[in-house]
C-alpha cells in the first residue's frame, strides 16, 4: 500500500463551506509557498462557487486569481472543480464553451480537472473530459454520491466503469452531504478498486459527524487521496481536519508523509482570518455542528439554510418539519436525483411549494419542467408516467445529449460584450454570468480610468508646460 496522498481544500472548499466563499487572492498569496512546500498531493483552489463569488462580491478577477497562484505554487498540482455541461454556473452551455472554458482554465495553471454531473449523466461531463485529457490536464471524473433505494454499490461500480472507459485518469467519490457511514465507505472502496485500475480520490464534509471516522476506513480498503482542510477552516459543513488525519496515520504504513511542524505553520497562518470571519458574522456557529437531519433526510447542509431562508420568505417557518419529511417524497417523484447543486436547490423549492401550497405540485418552477422535460440529463430511475403528466402534461421528453440541442454560443457572447474585452478570459466570465461580470468589467474600467486620470494629474504637476 502506497502512502495516503492529501488534497488540501482551504482555497477552495473550505471557505466555500464555511463563509461563502469569501477568502480574497490577497489573503491567500502570504501563505502560498508554505503550501507548496508542505507536501501536498494538491491544492484545490479554484472552479465551484470561487467564479462567481469572486466576480460578484469580491471585484476580483478570477482569472487573476488563478494565474497569481500559479506563479507561487511551483511544485503543487493546482486543482479545480467543474459541474460539466453546467461548467461552473447553474445551466447547461454549448460544446464550444465547456471546450474553451477547460482550454483556458488549463493554460492559466490548473493540472487537475474534477468534472461532475448532478445527475451523474456520464453524457454531461464527456466535453469537459475529453478536452482536459487533450490540454493535457488530469481529468478527475467524480461521481456524486447519495442514498436512495436505487443507489447500490453496483451502482456505483456501473459508473466507475463507464468512467474509466471515457478515459478518466481517476475518480472521486464525492460525498457532498457527509452521508457515507465508515463501514460502508469500506465495502463501496474495495468494491471500486476491484472494478477499475485508476486512482480513487475521496472526498466529504463533517456535516453529519461521520467523515474521519468514514476516511479511515475507506483508507483500510486501499483509497489512495483524502480531500481535507487545515484546522481553522475545518470541521462542520467543511472536510476533516488536515492535520488530524496526518498525526493519525503518521508512523503507519499509510503515512502522509506531511509533517505536523509545517502544517501547524499553515494553520496560525489562517487562525486570524477565522478569527475575523467569526466576528463578523460571516462564519456562523452553528454550522461548526453536527447535523444530524443530513443523515435522517439526506439533505446537504447549504440546502437546509436554503429551506429556512425560503420558509422565512413565505412567513412558514412553523412548517419546516413537514418540508424536510417532503424532500424524500419530491425526490422519490423525480426519479432519485443525487441532492448537490443544482438538483438540491430544485428538490428544495418543489418540497417548500408543496407543503405551503397545501397541494402537491399546484406550482412548478420552471427548472422542475426543464428537469422532467430531459433538459438537465437522465434521472437515476425513470419517473413514473402520470408524474411526468402531472408536472409537464403532453410535453415531450428528450432522450438525447441536453447538450446537442444548444447551438454553439462562444462567438455571439464575443459579440455582446467586446467593448469590455481586456483578456479572452472575459467572454468567458460573462457566458457564465452576463450580469455580474458585466458590472465587474464596469468596475474594472472605472479604476483603470481613475488610475489613469491619477497618473495624468501627478505627470501635469511634476512636468509643468
Amino acid at each position: 500500500m502506497a502512502k495516503v496522498k492529501i488534497t488540501e481544500t482551504i482555497l477552495r472548499d473550505a471557505h466555500q463551506s464555511l463563509i461563502a466563499t469569501r477568502m480574497k487572492t490577497e489573503e491567500m498569496l502570504p501563505i502560498l509557498e508554505k503550501l507548496d512546500q508542505a507536501g501536498y498531493h494538491a491544492l484545490e483552489m479554484w472552479g465551484g462557487a470561487t467564479f462567481d463569488a469572486s466576480l460578484r462580491f469580491l471585484n476580483e478577477d478570477p482569472w487573476e486569481r488563478l494565474r497569481a497562484i500559479r506563479k507561487k505554487v511551483k511544485n503543487t498540482n493546482l486543482q479545480m472543480l467543474l459541474r460539466g455541461q453546467n461548467i461552473l454556473g447553474y445551466k447547461h452551455y454549448a460544446d464550444d464553451v465547456v471546450a474553451e472554458f477547460v482550454k483556458k482554465s488549463i493554460a492559466n495553471g490548473i493540472d487537475i480537472i474534477r468534472i461532475f454531473d448532478a445527475l451523474n449523466d456520464t453524457r454531461n461531463i464527456r466535453v469537459a473530459l475529453e478536452t482536459t485529457k487533450k490540454e493535457g490536464g488530469h481529468a478527475q471524473a467524480a461521481i456524486a454520491y447519495t442514498i436512495s433505494p436505487v443507489h447500490t454499490t453496483e451502482t456505483y461500480v456501473k459508473l466507475a466503469k463507464e468512467m474509466q472507459s471515457m478515459g478518466a485518469d481517476s475518480i472521486c467519490i464525492k460525498d457532498m452531504s457527509g452521508l457515507l457511514t465508515p463501514y460502508y465507505a469500506y465495502e463501496l472502496v474495495a468494491a471500486l478498486k476491484k472494478a477499475v485500475k485508476i486512482p480513487l480520490e475521496l472526498h466529504s464534509h463533517t456535516t453529519s459527524g461521520l467523515a474521519s471516522m468514514m476516511y479511515l476506513k475507506a483508507i483500510e480498503a486501499g483509497v489512495d487521496i483524502i480531500d481535507t482542510a487545515i484546522s481553522p477552516f475545518s470541521l462542520g459543513t467543511s472536510q476533516p481536519p488536515t492535520e488530524s488525519l496526518v498525526a493519525t496515520l503518521n508512523g503507519t504504513k499509510y503515512d502522509t508523509g506531511l509533517k505536523i511542524e509545517k502544517l501547524n505553520e499553515i494553520a496560525e497562518y489562517f487562525e486570524p482570518i477565522r478569527e475575523k470571519s467569526l466576528k463578523s458574522g460571516l462564519l456562523n456557529p452553528k454550522i461548526l455542528g453536527v447535523d444530524i437531519n443530513t443523515l435522517i433526510y439526506q439533505v446537504p447542509g447549504g440546502m437546509l439554510s436554503n429551506l429556512v431562508a425560503q420558509l422565512k420568505m413565505q412567513n412558514a417557518l412553523d412548517k419546516y418539519e413537514e418540508v424536510l419529511k417532503e424532500v424524500p417524497r419530491v425526490r422519490e417523484d423525480l426519479g432519485y436525483p443525487p441532492l448537490v447543486t443544482p438538483t438540491s436547490q430544485m428538490v428544495g423549492t418543489q418540497a417548500v411549494l408543496n407543503v405551503v401550497m397545501g397541494e402537491r405540485y399546484k406550482m412548478v418552477p420552471k427548472e422542475i419542467k426543464a428537469y422532467v422535460k430531459g433538459m438537465y440529463g437522465k434521472s437515476t430511475v425513470p419517473m413514473k408516467e402520470e408524474m411526468i403528466k402531472k408536472i409537464i402534461g403532453n410535453e415531450e421528453v428528450i432522450t438525447c445529449r441536453p447538450a446537442d440541442l444548444i447551438k454553439p454560443q462562444l462567438e455571439n457572447i464575443k459579440n455582446e460584450m467586446k467593448e469590455y474585452l481586456e483578456q479572452e478570459e472575459d467572454v468567458l466570465s460573462y457566458a457564465l454570468f452576463p450580469p455580474v461580470a458585466m458590472e465587474f468589467f464596469k468596475y474594472r474600467q472605472a479604476k483603470k480610468y481613475e488610475i489613469d486620470s491619477n497618473y495624468a494629474d501627478k505627470e501635469e504637476k511634476t512636468y509643468p508646460v
